[in-house]
């Protein structure tokens, strides 16, 4: 297992930060089949590294996604989502009912189903996953071709578990991305890609490779010199079968309802616009 985190022209290589192209791809719970295509489809573009944006896990194929990430040829940068953090804290909890971090965005228990699933995940990442996602940062930063310094967070700068959408209200979020030392900010969380400015902040999400809301295929993001939201297309009906394969304790609702057909962004907007910031 190799967990690369060099990258090339922004820590000490030749190569200039202005050549510099970054991959960010966020939410991939665990959908292999969607992160070997985006990963085909990176390749085909010549990035120099790639960013992980939290929440490769949970999901229905943990331990498979976990090594091939770790396991990459292309130099990557990891930083945890609320789905690394809630795991890890089942691992240390001996009582599920005592996990004292449960990774949701209200910040209360987490439902019966939702911690069989992290059950589970904490069961799929331990022991040989353990130590290498304990070590991963919250937010990293970049100096990226056309773009200068890059902010990559989860949710928000200061919080994993912050929900909020293209229909946010600024003056709701001004405090949360002003002051950063940087001119562009990358995030993930709601599953769903947006483009927008917060004051004199850029601000844009990668959306989701695994489980995006409001389209099939996988979503993701192409950075350097300008900005690219990509949708990657792979085989669904075959995804499905090999999810639903699996001994996830969701893998048909998984199969059916995060690659055969995702929720309506109309429906999902509501839902995080509701309980944004």
């Amino acid at each position: 297992m190799r967990a690369s985190t060099h990258a090339p022209g922004i820590s000490g290589s030749a190569k200039s930060h202005a050549d510099v192209r970054v991959a960010a791809l966020y939410d991939v719970h665990a959908n292999l089949p969607a992160l070997d295509a985006v990963l085909a489809e990176v390749r085909e573009t010549s990035v120099d590294v790639i960013v992980f944006g939290g929440d490769i896990i949970p999901g229905p194929m943990a331990r498979e996604t976990l090594s091939r990430v770790l396991d990459l040829d292309i130099p990557a940068r990891f930083i945890h989502g609320n789905g690394e953090l809630a795991a890890l804290a089942m691992i240390d909890a001996p009582d599920p009912n005592a996990v004292s971090y449960t990774g949701t965005t209200s910040g209360g228990p987490l439902p019966a189903a939702a911690q069989q699933v992290m059950r589970w995940t904490a069961d799929q990442v331990h022991p040989d996953f353990t130590k290498v996602l304990s070590s991963w940062p919250k937010t990293t930063r970049l100096e990226i071709s056309g773009l200068g310094p890059v902010l990559f967070c989860h949710g928000t700068p200061t919080s994993e578990t912050a929900a909020f959408t293209r229909l946010t209200p600024e003056e709701v979020l001004r405090p949360v991305f002003g002051g950063l030392g940087v001119d562009l900010v990358v995030c993930g969380h709601t599953h769903m890609q947006f483009d927008r400015t917060i004051g004199a902040t850029r601000v844009v999400n990668a959306g989701s490779v695994g489980m995006p809301f409001g389209r099939t295929g996988a979503d993701w993001l192409l950075l350097g010199p300008g900005i690219q939201l990509r949708n990657t297309r792979y085989n669904l009906d075959d995804a499905a079968a090999r999810v639903r394969a699996t001994a996830y304790p969701q893998a048909a609702e998984f199969a059916a309802t995060s690659i055969l057909q995702p929720p309506s962004e109309s429906q999902m907007l509501e839902l995080f616009t509701r309980i944004s910031l």
